[in-house]
């Protein structure tokens, strides 16, 4: 089965939470292959506690970096190297769906060769990209999907967050990427609401994965 890869347009766009809802419509595994920080905790342990079905299993972090920062700088630091190639070889064997969320988005180093980018061409994984509805996000949304256009990586769609100026539909129809739905801002985050938005995005991202 395709791997889902959960790519961003940046940092602190929802990714995680997108994440944990795509993994409960679905009743899918999630893996977060590079962590980096977890001060406050991991994103696995944030998903795993949203999580209501008892299908979905979550897998523990291949690299796990103290140091919140590009991987390609927090690694170095704990005298570890991120590669591509172990990402690969350790992927979660599973009959489920299975989700990844990255780190950051696309353009990320791993290390000093490889991106993040470079890491879902290997993984042949289809991409669903969110792109937090604030300032600037249509230039940074319109430039991850160039890059993908360029890579030739499947695009299942977007998910947008919150509702500044509600881009969506511009960035859609400039994409020509298709929107999965759109998760305005939770006042509160918890199994509950997540499960509720899970269940109101599934047909279309049913529809989008096919």
């Amino acid at each position: 089965m395709t791997p889902i890869f959960i790519t961003g347009t940046g940092t602190n766009v929802g990714k995680t939470l997108i994440s944990a809802i795509v993994t409960e419509a679905l009743h899918a595994d999630y893996w977060k292959p590079v962590q980096a920080g977890f001060a406050d905790g991991t994103d696995s342990l944030l998903v795993h506690q949203l999580l209501s079905n008892k299908k979905s299993k979550i897998h523990p972090e291949l690299y796990r970096l103290k140091m919140p920062a590009s991987p390609h700088i927090a690694a170095p630091a704990e005298k570890k190297e991120i590669k591509i190639k172990e990402i690969i070889a350790h992927i979660p064997k599973t009959k489920n769906q299975l989700i990844i969320e990255g780190a950051g988005g696309l353009m990320v180093p791993l290390n000093e060769n490889e991106l993040i980018l470079d890491l879902i061409k290997k993984l042949k994984a289809r991409v669903i990209i969110v792109s937090k509805n604030e300032l600037g996000s249509i230039n940074h949304s319109l430039l991850t999907a160039a890059f993908l256009k360029k890579e030739k990586i499947k695009v299942a769609g977007w998910i947008f967050t919150e509702e500044y100026k509600s881009y969506e539909k511009e960035i859609g129809e400039w994409s020509g990427f298709p929107i999965i739905a759109r998760i305005k801002h939770l006042q509160v985050i918890s199994k509950k609401t997540i499960k509720e938005e899970a269940f109101k995005i599934r047909p279309f991202l049913m529809k989008a994965i096919l």
